[in-house]
């Protein structure tokens, strides 16, 4: 079956046309063609194109529901049937699951198409290109890119499908044993230029990794975080802090912003982007999800994230496919991101943060190491590579009183795991200057 929205209803048509009684089915296709390289000191080490397509079945009677789910082959008599074939299973065993309580499905037909269009040069092309700008550096990395589907038909009369197409090229350059400057590029126009800059960057930045490692006490110092390492703050805020379920069980580490016992600083407003990002915007229940929602607005709590079984199990309106984040925004600054270093003056350049974790959840409190690319930097200068240091800091600390400036110009993050497919999850997120970031080994 072709990666396309018209085949897909009228395969679903031809199942819906089989059920028997009072059955409602859900059919959800998820597909992709992407192209894959693995690039080591520089070099194609691994390169080839996946094409899939997975067939997922939500089989409803009464109050009792059940999934089930397989690969397309692409052959469509040999699909329909293997698709009659587990309808037919799954209708022998509903009889024997209990009613589901919070079963929860849109019965209003609806219907919705949209295709997010890309400049992407061939992948042989893109390789070629980060290649020879990268020429002498041993560069490390992967390239994903290409088409991702996602459709959605009901027996009720539901009708949606999502596809895009992108890029993203996530890689590092290393200089010697663990020393290296990561860097990511991805979105839907590939811009030679944008890959030259950031090589150059790198460049510039491995210079400067070459210089004896700079040692500092723990302590709190002033920093400015990277669009990367800002990614990782907010993947944790997002791990139970949006949640319908999370707030109503008080689970949330977002508890006392959300009570409004404090508030973050008018600066940092977040929000979920479902008309930007990649991820569909409606659910496999087949409600339509809001084209934005506010998450915390000008620092103080807006809206959680409500699924279709805690939204029916707490009374509330149904806005999301998972009750964590797809399509995070974080509203842009006023500090023009080449003033950054100069706004900073002397104090950390953290460029990424990784193994991140809660130290005190109820806190909203986050522990993590430093990695590639974090320098000591002096009078708006990079000096000196900084030595690997674990942060233990409150986001309520960091993102309230501590926060100076969000940088004018955002940088779009897709996510870079393949597991189970391509990922359609993806940040749009400025750097932030912090009065002072807490080191503590």
């Amino acid at each position: 079956m072709p990666l396309q929205a018209e085949p897909f209803f009228a395969f679903a048509e031809q199942i819906f046309s089989q059920l028997q009684g009072d059955e409602q089915l859900f059919l959800s296709l998820d597909g992709e063609r992407s192209d894959f390289v693995r690039l080591n000191r520089n070099r194609v080490r691994q390169a080839g194109a996946v094409q899939t397509q997975q067939l997922g079945l939500t089989l409803v009677d009464g109050e009792r529901q059940i999934e089930g789910g397989c690969d397309l082959s692409g052959d469509a008599d040999a699909d329909r049937s293997l698709a009659l074939a587990l309808v037919q299973q799954l209708r022998e065993r509903i009889p024997h699951l209990p009613a589901d309580p919070y079963l929860n499905l849109d019965q209003t037909p609806s219907h919705s198409h949209r295709a997010l269009e890309a400049e992407l040069p061939p992948a042989a092309e893109a390789i070629a290109n980060l290649s020879d700008q990268a020429e002498g550096l041993d560069l490390v990395g992967i390239y994903a890119a290409g088409e991702i589907a996602s459709g959605l038909a009901s027996s009720i009369g539901h009708r949606h499908w999502h596809q895009s197409r992108s890029f993203n090229l996530d890689w590092s350059c290393y200089l010697d044993g663990d020393k290296a400057v990561k860097d990511s590029y991805s979105g839907f126009d590939w811009q030679v230029s944008a890959v030259r800059e950031r090589i150059e960057r790198q460049r510039e930045r491995l210079a400067v990794m070459a210089r004896p490692t700079k040692q500092i006490e723990p302590g709190q110092y002033r920093a400015f975080l990277a669009p990367a390492a800002m990614e990782e703050l907010l993947d944790m805020l997002a791990w139970g802090g949006f949640g319908l379920r999370d707030h109503r069980t008080q689970q949330t580490p977002l508890l006392r912003l959300a009570k409004g016992e404090l508030s973050l600083s008018p600066l940092f407003s977040l929000s979920e982007d479902h008309c930007r990002g990649l991820a569909p915007g409606f659910t496999a229940e087949g409600f339509l999800k809001p084209d934005q929602m506010a998450l915390i607005e000008q620092g103080r709590f807006g809206q959680c994230l409500a699924d279709a079984r805690s939204a029916k199990e707490y009374g509330e309106a149904v806005n999301a496919a998972d009750e964590f984040p797809e399509s995070l925004a974080l509203a842009a600054g006023s500090l023009p991101t080449d003033q950054a270093l100069s706004a900073l003056d002397t104090g950390l350049y953290i460029g990424n943060l990784w193994y991140s974790n809660w130290s005190d959840r109820n806190a909203c409190r986050i522990t993590g190491m430093t990695r590639f690319g974090t320098f000591w930097v002096e009078r708006g200068e990079l000096i000196a590579p900084l030595a690997v240091m674990r942060f233990d800091d409150s986001l309520y600390r960091l993102f309230s009183n501590q926060l100076e400036a969000l940088t004018q110009e955002r940088e779009l993050r897709l996510s870079a795991e393949t597991y189970d497919g391509r990922s359609t999850a993806s940040a749009l997120l400025p750097g932030a200057l912090v009065s002072s970031l807490n080191l503590t080994l």
